[in-house]
Parts: C-alpha cells; sequence; structure tokens
C-alpha cells in the first residue's frame, strides 16, 4: 500500500507559489472561461437532462453520446467517432502541439434504477428500467462544458496546447477506458483530469479497488422436475454450486478481498429442470496484481459446479480494470480551485426536497457539506473505475461536488432523484469551473506537469503497468444484453 502514502519529494507550497505567479498573468483567461461556462449553462443543463431521461446502458448511450459529439462539434471541436473499436466513444479536441490536457467524460447509466425527479420511491411511467444513479449525465456535461470554454482560450491564442474531450461509454463495468488505453489514445496525454458527482465535494483521488469481471454460463438438459427428474442436468444446480464454493473461498482470500455476484438467468419455470443458468461475478481487491491468482481459484468453482452437475461451462470474461494512482502534484491544484469556485447554496425549495429525501437514508449529513470540500487524497476508497488504467499511465486527478444530497448513496434511487433537479444542475456547473481553471493552470504550468510526470514515475517504482484483459480482448459491446443459452465465448 506504500502508493497511498504522499510522496515528500513533491513540495505542494513551492508548487502553488509557482501557479501563483502564473495565475497574475490569467486573470482575463480565467474570467473568460467562466462567462464561457455561464453563458452556456441552462445549455449544458438541458444536455444532461436529455442524457438523464435517455439512461442508456454501458456500449449502448448512442442518443447520449451523440448529444455530446454534436455540441462539440458545433463549439468548433474536431471530432473523433467509434474509437477503439466502440461505437459510443468518442474524442473531441482542440489545438495542437503540448501540453495535452484531457477531460473524461462518462454517460452510462444503471438498471433496475427508473425513477422521477422527486423524493420518493416513484419509477418512472415509460416502463424505462435504468437511471442515472451514478449521475453520469452531469459527467459528461460538464466535462466537454470545461473542454469547450478551455477550447476558446486555445483558439485567441490565450493558451497554447491540446485540449481534449473523451466521451466513455460503459464505466459501469464495461471497463470502456481500458480499450481505449489499448488503442493508444491516451499516450501522448500530459495530464487527465476527471470529476465524479457525489454527496459531499472531495477534491484528490481515493485509490480504487481493482476489478475482474466474469460471468460463468451452465448448459445441462431439460426435463419435467416431477415425473422424470433422472433425466434432467439442471444448470441452476450448477450456478448454486458455484455460488457455495465461492462464498467458502472467502474464508481464504487475502484481506480487503471483495467477491459479489448476481444470478442473472436461473430458469422459468419450477417443474422444468433449467438447461441453462448465468451468474455474474465481480472480484475486487486494492492492488490489482491480486486478482489474476484469484480469478483463477474463483474459476475453479465454476468448473467444480459444472463437474458436479454434468453440465457444460462457458466462460465470458468481461476483463477487469486496474486501481488508480493518486497524484498529488496535480490534487494540490484541483483542491485549491474547487474551494475558491465551491459557491454551492440551495433554494428553499431544493433543500425542502432534501428534507424528504433524508427522511429515506440512514445517514443524514448536514447541508454543511455543500460549503466543506474533504481531503481524501492518498486514501482508500471501496469503489472501482476504468479510470485507473488510466492513471499508470497519464499523470491524473479528480475530485467530487455535491450533486446528491448528502448522505445519498451512490447506485440509488435518491441519487437519480436529486440528479435531475436544481440540486445536480448546480454541483454540475461547479464541476465544470473546477474543471477548466485547472486546465488553465497546467497550460500556464509546465513545471507542475514535470512534477506530475516525476511523481508518476516515483509512485511506479518498478512496477510496468498491465492490464487485467486478456491479450486481444474486445469490448463486451453486448454485455448488458438479457443472457442467452449458448451465446457465451468459450475460454
Amino acid at each position: 500500500m506504500q502508493r497511498l502514502v504522499c510522496l515528500a519529494l513533491f513540495s505542494i507550497t513551492g508548487l502553488l507559489t509557482g501557479i501563483g505567479t502564473a495565475l497574475a498573468q490569467t486573470d482575463a483567461v480565467e474570467q473568460a472561461v467562466l462567462q464561457s461556462l455561464t453563458s452556456r449553462r441552462e445549455v449544458s443543463w438541458q444536455t444532461a437532462l436529455k442524457i438523464w431521461q435517455a439512461a442508456e446502458p454501458g456500449y449502448q448511450e448512442t442518443v447520449s453520446s451523440e448529444l455530446l459529439a454534436d455540441a462539440a462539434a458545433a463549439a468548433g471541436l474536431t471530432v473523433r467517432k467509434a474509437v477503439a473499436d466502440i461505437p459510443t466513444a468518442f474524442i473531441a479536441e482542440f489545438g495542437s502541439g503540448h501540453p495535452v490536457i484531457g477531460i473524461l467524460g462518462e454517460y452510462d447509466a444503471l438498471p433496475g434504477l427508473s425513477q422521477r425527479a422527486e423524493p420518493e420511491r416513484l419509477p418512472r411511467t415509460d416502463d424505462h428500467n435504468w437511471g442515472h444513479a451514478c449521475g453520469h449525465h452531469l459527467f459528461g456535461t460538464a466535462s466537454l462544458s470545461a473542454t469547450i470554454a478551455v477550447a476558446e482560450q486555445i483558439r485567441e491564442g490565450k493558451l497554447s496546447g491540446t485540449v481534449r474531450f473523451y466521451g466513455c461509454p460503459a464505466e459501469e463495468g464495461g471497463s470502456g477506458k481500458v480499450f481505449m488505453v489499448q488503442a493508444g489514445l491516451f499516450n501522448d496525454c500530459d495530464a487527465v483530469l476527471h470529476w465524479h458527482p457525489g454527496s459531499r465535494n472531495s477534491a484528490g483521488d481515493r485509490s480504487s479497488l481493482a476489478r475482474i469481471a466474469v460471468k460463468f454460463q451452465f448448459s445441462g438438459r431439460t426435463a419435467h422436475a416431477a415425473s422424470a427428474p433422472h433425466m434432467g442436468r439442471s444448470a441452476l444446480d450448477a450456478v448454486e454450486l458455484t455460488a457455495h464454493a465461492s462464498e467458502l473461498m472467502r474464508e481464504h482470500t487475502p484481506d480487503n478481498t471483495r467477491i459479489h455476484h448476481v444470478i442473472t438467468s436461473g430458469g422459468d419455470a419450477p417443474n422444468v429442470v433449467p438447461p441453462f443458468a448465468e451468474i455474474y461475478y465481480y472480484i475486487r481487491h486494492p492492488e490489482g496484481r491480486f486478482l489474476k491468482p484469484l480469478y483463477e481459484r474463483l474459476e475453479l468453482c465454476a468448473r467444480a459446479g459444472a463437474l458436479a452437475t454434468e453440465t457444460q461451462l462457458k466462460i465470458r470474461y468481461e476483463g477487469g480494470i486496474r486501481e488508480i494512482l493518486p497524484n498529488s502534484t496535480l490534487t494540490g491544484i484541483i483542491r485549491r480551485r474547487l474551494q475558491s469556485q465551491n459557491d454551492l447554496q440551495w433554494s428553499d425549495a431544493e433543500q425542502q426536497f432534501a428534507a424528504r429525501i433524508q427522511q429515506t437514508l440512514e445517514t443524514k449529513d448536514g447541508l454543511e457539506a455543500l460549503r466543506t470540500v474533504d481531503d481524501v487524497d492518498n486514501t482508500l476508497g471501496k469503489g472501482s473505475t476504468d479510470v485507473g488504467d488510466i492513471s499508470w499511465l497519464v499523470p491524473t486527478t479528480g475530485f467530487t461536488t455535491v450533486c446528491w444530497v448528502p448522505g445519498t448513496p451512490a447506485h440509488s434511487w435518491q441519487a437519480v432523484a436529486a440528479g435531475g433537479t436544481g440540486i445536480g444542475e448546480k454541483g454540475m456547473h461547479l464541476a465544470a469551473r473546477t474543471l477548466a481553471l485547472t486546465a488553465v493552470d497546467l497550460f500556464r504550468s509546465p513545471q507542475v506537469l514535470q512534477q506530475a510526470a516525476a511523481e508518476l514515475k516515483q509512485r511506479l517504482g518498478t512496477e510496468k503497468y498491465e492490464s487485467l484483459m486478456r491479450p486481444g480482448q474486445q469490448p463486451p459491446l453486448d454485455y448488458r444484453n438479457p443472457p442467452k443459452a449458448g451465446a457465451a465465448q468459450a475460454p
């Protein structure tokens, strides 16, 4: 866990002094950037609402990616679509040469979380099953708005270099950014910025949990469960044995390992022996180097389930993502900008909405969370994100802003609800300002980029980036589709 320790050789005090000198020359640029974001604020919010309404699965975000790509093209950015062999991934950039500052955007939604912008559990009435319970409609829109504002200053000759927006699909389990990394799309970046909606403001990257995802699919033989059970071979039995074996395995794994699953298909009727069943696993650990051995043991559990039930096993290995490597050099800048820009204040109606939401929450944080900025740099988070793979190659940092009622967990209907209101909009606008001004700092401060690169090198030490994907693995473009018998890829 040595990467979680702030590296002493990087002097944040000296760094900020240097930035302060540069800022004396960039006040006009900052004001122009902020004015640009304010002038497009309502248009950006309407774009975010359209993405919130579309709420599309990973790798199927056709409407959402088109909305953002079209907005980028209309602003004069050069847009490259379907990058990394992913139909909904794109890049939009402006400028030339170095520094190259990347800004990440996401826009996929989550299943089972359809919700109206109301402070009680009310799924949408259009039978739409998906919801933006992680706020990616805000994430993608704010990041693009910041990119456009910075691009305008490059166009006017106030900044030199390249600003690049990455339209990143399928963050929720699809590992879209890993395939973009493998396609070399980050090779020339000097720094990458990202953010995320949350229930608190925070600056800096927690190290995240590395993760491997896999689906085990079993094919058996159907029969009447009462009159001829001896003729059946239950695929569901194989799933249940796999699940039981993995539960026993938990006791004998390294500390901080997480193994969790859902049964995505288990049959249709009790009196029919299920001929097909599927179980979907995530394995996580703070250090990615532990995951391949853990996965091999999990696979043995599935093979044992197939052997015991005389069923056939097919494995859909969906690959993995690495843990984030924090970068304290960049965090010092982004924290300063987030603190200076934080003006969050809710209307009476928004506070009433929040009070009703809090009645449904276990954790009821006070509204003072709107005005505070937590320092989370070099701590360990419990989630996983494909931003991690980027951070092994490029100095990377991020932050969160309050877009949900304090105390709201991610991946909840409460997050979907708040994300469709002014609460989400205000957090999104704060994020756009923070991203844009941090990018301005980086364009003006080449020494910062040099120190960030040196910090990344120091954190890596002798360890090299190693993807958790298999050689030649392709993006699982249909990973959100319902499981079908015989549709799996052989291991």
